[in-house]
């Protein structure tokens, strides 16, 4: 990673993230195959709980025991890996078209708002309790009260009903023969590889961008560079409120936009994922013409650029309800995920980094040429945001041929339950 003012605390952040990251990815396929043969609630209330007894634990690491904490990030992603797989699958099982967009909406809402309510509440519990671990023993709580919620309030609804597809499926293909017919499902894929674009542009912002304005702001004259810690956190306060804020404002945009473009044209979900993410790509563009000159102008080109980039989280997952049958939708949804961080966000910081490293070897005293070399890096985010784009547009072209195969498998299996195909979607 490249030397700067806060290199430990990037380096540090970097690496737990992909540590969490990694876990996430071996876990996940793991309770996708799980949640499309058991019971759901309970699997996803049993993951809760275990990311509550995990983060609670982690509290008490002293700095001795570093190797621990490092491991609890490891669990606190299997936990997390369980829910994130599941509850996709429960909510296209409750609603459906319209309705169900907008329960996703809602649903996917929670990751801007936990993320903002987190910072808040974090800090709050560290200033009251006068320590950081404080803050990881009020959020368990909060997980205990959810998990328990789940298991007596949240429905286990038989796979498909809302699809109308009467009974339960008694002949379940095997884990490889889904991965064959999800392999075959284009528009699946091709939505998975646009999903890991998002993830690809988010993972590098959140690590890169508030150190980018910050030597931008340096070659503005504005501020000094800081050479001791602790340094201001102010860049990245400011980002992360503008990220929470540009989530929920993408999500229900995108909700609003799809539900009015069904109207004209039945490929409306991926299609409104493309323009949006065609849109995101240039304002992202702006953000390294207008910093070197005006840090509010870059703000206003983030927020643009992060709203439109957050229009699809909601409805990529719509996509996928769509054109994966019930008993296939836990795995499709856990192997996307993987996907999304395998090509994305677990990759994607390290690899501006090393750009940025680089580009910036033979003038490293620059402030001009570090301020530089980091946005010329950070230039190969929008260039992925456009090919993810460009596969949301594949995704249009395949996107009725597949959800009416999709269709067609749950006719055929209201007619003889005991009949699955294995390259069906």
């Amino acid at each position: 990673m490249e030397v700067n003012y806060s290199f430990n605390s990037l380096l540090l952040c970097v690496y737990s993230t992909l540590i969490f990251i990694c876990s996430f990815m071996v876990a996940a396929p793991i309770f996708g195959y799980l949640g499309d043969r058991f019971n759901r609630k309970i699997i996803l209330s049993c993951g809760i709980f275990f990311w509550s007894f995990v983060t609670l634990l982690s509290s008490f690491i002293t700095k001795d025991y570093y190797w621990l904490l490092v491991l609890s990030r490891c669990l606190v992603g299997i936990g997390e890996s369980s829910y994130s797989s599941i509850s996709p699958t429960i909510i296209g099982d409750l609603f459906t078209n319209n309705k169900r967009t907008m329960m996703l909406s809602v649903f996917y809402l929670a990751i801007p708002l936990g993320s903002g309510l987190g910072y808040i509440l974090g800090s709050i519990a560290k200033d009251a309790g006068g320590h950081w671990y404080w803050a990881l023993r009020v959020s368990p709580m909060l997980g205990l009260i959810a998990g328990t919620l789940i298991l007596i309030v949240v429905p286990e609804p038989k796979r498909g009903s809302a699809d109308h597809i009467t009974g339960r499926i008694k002949t379940r293909t095997s884990w490889l023969c889904d991965m064959k017919a999800l392999a075959k499902n284009r528009s699946y894929v091709f939505s998975s590889l646009a999903s890991a674009a998002v993830s690809f542009a988010t993972g590098a912002f959140g690590i890169w961008i508030p150190q980018y304005l910050v030597r931008a702001q340096v070659v503005q004259k504005t501020a000094v560079s800081c050479t001791y810690q602790p340094c201001s956190s102010k860049d990245s306060l400011i980002f992360g409120a503008i990220t929470c804020v540009t989530g929920l404002l993408g999500v229900v945009i995108g909700a609003v936009t799809t539900r009015l473009c069904r109207q004209k044209t039945e490929r409306a979900d991926p299609l409104v994922c493309a323009v949006s993410m065609l849109g995101s790509a240039i304002f992202i563009c702006l953000i390294f013409v207008v910093a070197k000159k005006s840090i509010v102008g870059a703000y206003i080109c983030i927020f643009i650029g992060e709203t439109l980039l957050f229009l699809n989280w909601a409805i990529t997952a719509d996509i996928l309800m769509f054109v994966v049958i019930p008993t296939r939708r836990a795995t499709a949804v856990a192997f996307q995920g993987f996907t999304s961080h395998l090509l994305g966000d677990a990759g994607s910081p390290y690899l501006i980094g090393l750009i940025s490293d680089t580009l910036q070897e033979s003038y490293a005293t620059s402030s001009l040429w570090q301020f530089l070399s980091l946005g010329y890096a950070l230039m190969l985010c929008p260039f992925v945001i456009v090919l993810g784009g460009m596969f949301f547009l594949a995704t249009a072209l395949f996107f009725l041929d597949d959800r009416d195969k999709a269709e067609k498998q749950g006719i055929e299996h209201q007619i003889n339950p005991n009949v699955v195909s294995c390259y069906s979607s």
